[in-house]
């Protein structure tokens, strides 16, 4: 894998198509429903986190995917999602003692998943509530790199009136995989952040990246990642099993 340096945000060709190549694969994600008898999941609590400057609209469509293949899908319950506000440990331990409360009925272990910076939240999480936790799935989440290989610092600047706090300890944090299994879908084709950061530097038995083609923003109702998720959501804890490529054209690294 080449170094972080090296790594340079997506062109702003890539950039300005995005919401047309979102625009496109939401208009597949339509026509693509689960198989008939396809709601064979366990019941398993299966909480999102949205990206930055989104909300739960942004990932209904995945939210609705996993509730029709039996999974008890839950928004993360925050509202818009302005990123981290204040120090970074004390917002995350507020984050976590909501999302416990969100699972406090639940007796089985959620798999979180994150979209973009949702993924941020999903993997720390899961790092401090692993009891909780079965497994963490991402989408272009970049995790392995700092702000200035994506092109949504600026989203987070005009939110937040500053920077993102990622300081050099941050960011080798941000890089540590979460002791839980863990998927990070990413695609060469994200306009938003640079794929090369959206995969693990050290691979492990419950550590995979697998690539999609697609957008970055519509990640969230791409009909590869759709699927993969359902994959991934029918693992059984204790028995997971690296995703293996398919007919639909996914490419585990």
């Amino acid at each position: 894998m080449p170094s972080i340096p090296s790594i340079q945000r997506p062109s702003l060709a890539l950039l300005g198509t995005e919401p047309l190549r979102a625009a496109l694969e939401f208009a597949s994600h339509r026509a693509f429903t689960p198989a008939a008898g396809a709601a064979t999941g366990d019941g398993h609590p299966v909480v999102i986190f949205p990206g930055l400057g989104t909300d739960g609209h942004a990932v209904a469509p995945l939210r609705r995917h996993c509730q029709a293949l039996g999974y008890a899908a839950l928004d993360w319950g925050r509202g818009f999602n302005r990123g981290p506000q204040g120090d970074v440990d004390t917002w995350l331990a507020d984050l976590q003692a909501h999302v416990t409360a969100l699972l406090s009925s639940f007796d089985q272990r959620a798999t979180f998943i994150g979209w973009s910076l949702g993924g941020i939240y999903a993997r720390e999480l899961s790092k401090t509530m692993r009891p909780l936790v079965r497994q963490v799935i991402t989408l272009g989440t970049p995790f392995n790199a700092g702000a200035d290989h994506t092109h949504a610092a600026w989203v987070f600047r005009l939110l937040n009136g500053g920077a993102p706090p990622l300081s050099a300890a941050w960011t080798a944090r941000l890089r540590r995989p979460p002791a839980v299994p863990t998927t990070s879908i990413y695609s060469r084709s994200d306009g938003v952040v640079a794929w090369q950061t959206c995969r693990h530097a050290v691979q492990s038995p419950r550590v995979q990246d697998v690539e999609v083609s697609g957008s970055h923003i519509g990640l969230g109702w791409n009909r590869a990642v759709l699927g993969i998720v359902g994959d991934r959501l029918a693992q059984v804890p204790g028995q997971w099993r690296r995703y293996a490529p398919d007919a639909r054209g996914t490419t585990p690294r």
